[in-house]
């Protein structure tokens, strides 16, 4: 349409935050970060290219299936899980040991993380993921050239379910090869088995609050939140790293993660909130304003409706999947007039000030405690 792009930069235009922290301390995060960033895909590039060849042996078309679950896992991606579950193990261990016996652990995370995106795209229907297009999207589209009989959507979304399965299996497998004492590698995997529960129990309040938004409020927005995001992306990373570490599970710096883990986790699904309305897709990898179209039950959302007046209200409720790109960007224009977004980057910062007071415990090693002060920033100031 011709004022598509109109609209989009009507979209792309979110409110500015300050940055909490200094510049100093994002530069020692990417020195560290680097490093593990290399070693956790150097990991995973080798074990699935061991598991593609194994899958393979079974049928060519196998071989193409497996190499699709590959390419979800080492398409881009932050690796934010593996990178606070590292930082959860130095905070326990100090600089002088080695990064290499943790690596197929931390790895397992992304494969992790893996399997419940492809699985979210599924359920929101999202039509990309990172800049390409969805699992479920690519492989329908492979089904509908190669002309083969049967519904390519149903084939689609049958594959991507199938590739999540997948890559939880991976996950499993490369945990295995962790190399620690069975007592505290039982640690680990009660840690590891927390973390997805926890994370299905969010998936489903996420896909509970889509259809009955009449009985969901901000608080139930949050608990989202906090066991969709906050468990699966920084506290229970976190604790993961500390039980490789064989860190006391009731002592003051366990309490420290879990504080610091739910109050940065919090801010980073509510960044996700205002990006999902106001994200560039070029950026986020994601089309802008799905979440209004959808009229998910965001705090975002909730907060607006809320604080809207009769008019604002009647407006929001009218929000359908067939809105147009101008109307969305007036949607995002409406929402910002209620205060909403106001009140989420307030939530956000402080979160962030919860999340650095938790770590003064004196138990945390010094170069965590500034990694992680960088990290609190950089994932809830980001753009994607």
């Amino acid at each position: 349409m011709a004022n598509d792009a109109v609209a989009g930069d009507a979209l792309r235009a979110p409110p500015a935050r300050p940055a909490v922290g200094d510049d100093p301390v994002r530069a020692v995060l990417a020195a560290y970060t680097k490093d593990l960033v290399t070693g956790v895909d150097d990991t995973l590039t080798a074990f699935l290219a061991a598991e593609v060849d194994t899958l393979t042996e079974i049928d060519a078309a196998m071989g193409g299936f497996a190499a699709t679950a590959r390419d979800c896992v080492l398409a881009g991606g932050k690796r934010v899980r593996p990178t606070f579950a590292y930082w959860g193990w130095r905070g326990v261990v100090g600089g002088a040991e080695p990064m290499a016996p943790v690596l197929p652990p931390l790895a397992a995370l992304e494969l992790l993380h893996t399997f419940a995106l492809v699985h979210d795209d599924v359920m929101d229907a999202s039509a990309t993921r990172r800049g390409r297009p969805a699992a479920h999207v690519a492989a329908a589209a492979q089904h509908a050239a190669a002309g083969h009989r049967g519904d390519s959507r149903r084939f689609g979304e049958a594959v991507a379910v199938l590739i999540g399965d997948l890559c939880m299996v991976w996950a499993d497998r490369l945990l295995s090869h962790t190399a620690l004492p069975p007592a505290r590698l039982l640690d680990v995997r009660r840690c590891y088995d927390q973390m997805r529960v926890e994370t299905v129990a969010g998936q489903y309040l996420d896909v509970l609050g889509e259809n009955d938004p009449a009985n969901w409020s901000v608080d139930r927005a949050l608990r989202v939140a906090r066991y969709k995001t906050a468990s699966y992306t920084v506290q229970r990373p976190l604790l993961f790293g500390a039980a490789l570490a064989g860190g006391d599970v009731d002592g003051p710096l366990v309490a420290a993660y879990t504080r610091y883990g739910l109050a940065v986790g919090e801010a980073f699904q509510l960044c996700d909130d205002l990006l999902g309305v106001y994200g560039d897709p070029a950026t986020t990898g994601k089309p802008a304003g799905d979440d209004l179209r959808t009229g998910k039950p965001t705090a975002l959302l909730m907060l607006a409706r809320q604080l809207a007046g009769p008019a604002q209200r009647r407006a929001l409720d009218r929000i359908g999947a067939d809105a147009g790109d101008r109307e969305i960007a007036r949607l995002a224009e409406l929402v910002a007039d209620t205060g909403a977004v106001d009140r989420v980057e307030r939530m956000i910062s402080d979160r962030v000030a919860e999340a650095l007071a938790a770590l003064d415990a004196p138990s945390i090693d010094g170069t965590a405690r500034t990694a992680l002060t960088g990290l609190a920033v950089a994932t809830t100031n980001r753009r994607a």
